[in-house]
């Protein structure tokens, strides 16, 4: 076995995977202290480098395009520091390291390991039920159902909606912006119903908008990757998110005709894209929580507007 140990974290390898397991000191980000022990294996690696520097030196692992849910979720977005895949090392293990990383290079080579993606997730993700508390509300995810709380700060309009339960199988994808410190971040789940929507993620009842503590915020990347790990894989869902916009668009068209004939219209008029179920059904709950008085005239107005522009 190869074995490397360091303040940030500990990399081991048995000759068929690498278990990475996040340090015990108070440097470790939340984020890698949270997300715990990661075992890759072998067939999931593309490769491993050795970067030397002066004082300090790094281990960087590469893994096979769609092996890992983690990565798809958050898109290469992860702050380094973040990235369960490398790992500071001190200048007087450099020899260590570059053990390490010659052995799992000879291990891809015996092993014939291709560097092409992957066809299926071969990391789990994080383990379920997991539950994480934002600057936008409480996100869980039981790995059947994702459940949205919305806190006293959430938009009044979140607020007014109550809890937000979503099933798995209606996400078609999850979408995740860290919150940077500068720019807030967004956790989105896109559903067949809400695939047209553009409205911001501090509007979306859809969405958690990340505009808080930087560290708090980023575990719900944990969420984004569970919920990633139970979607379609990337390989098998081409065109999917595609052919569910072309049933939408096709239903819509069948709706607009039959209310077009209704009304005595042309039915041969094609629908605009504003006359969807799903902008109509908006636009309702907008009109209902004016009239309810959760709503003010001036909120009303803009988030209509948003919506609208939206569609």
């Amino acid at each position: 076995m190869a074995e490397i140990i360091q303040r940030d974290g500990t990399w081991a390898f048995d000759g068929t995977s690498v278990r990475i397991t996040p340090g015990l000191h108070r440097s470790v980000p939340l984020f890698r202290q949270t997300y715990g022990e990661i075992t890759v294996p072998l067939e999931a690696v593309a490769g491993i480098v050795y970067e030397p520097e002066r004082k300090r030196g790094r281990l960087r692992m590469r893994l096979r395009e769609g092996a890992d849910p983690l990565l798809h979720a958050t898109g290469g977005r992860l702050p380094v520091r973040a990235d369960p895949y490398r790992l500071t090392v001190d200048v007087d293990r450099s020899g260590v390291a570059e053990y390490l990383a010659e052995e799992i290079r000879h291990a891809l080579l015996l092993d014939q390991v291709p560097g092409e993606p992957t066809k299926a997730y071969l990391l789990p993700g994080p383990p379920v039920p997991v539950s994480v508390r934002s600057s936008d509300g409480t996100v869980s995810f039981d790995g059947t159902q994702v459940r949205v709380d919305w806190a006293d700060t959430s938009d009044r309009v979140k607020r007014a909606t109550g809890s937000r339960v979503i099933n798995v199988g209606d996400v078609v994808r999850v979408e995740w912006l860290p919150n940077s410190g500068l720019e807030d971040g967004f956790l989105r789940f896109v559903t067949r119903e809400t695939v047209f929507s553009k409205l911001p993620a501090e509007k979306d009842p859809y969405a958690l908008d990340l505009w808080g503590n930087v560290s708090r915020d980023l575990l719900t990347a944990l969420v984004a990757t569970a919920v990633t790990a139970r979607l379609p894989h990337p390989s098998s869902n081409t065109g999917t998110e595609r052919e569910h916009v072309r049933d939408q668009e096709r239903e819509q068209v069948r709706e607009y005709g039959g209310l077009a004939r209704g009304r005595g219209l042309a039915a041969s008029v094609p629908p605009p894209s504003d006359h969807h179920d799903v902008l109509l059904r908006r636009l309702r709950e907008l009109g209902e929580l004016h009239r309810d008085g959760v709503l003010t005239d001036e909120e009303f107005a803009r988030t209509k507007a948003v919506v609208l522009r939206g569609f």
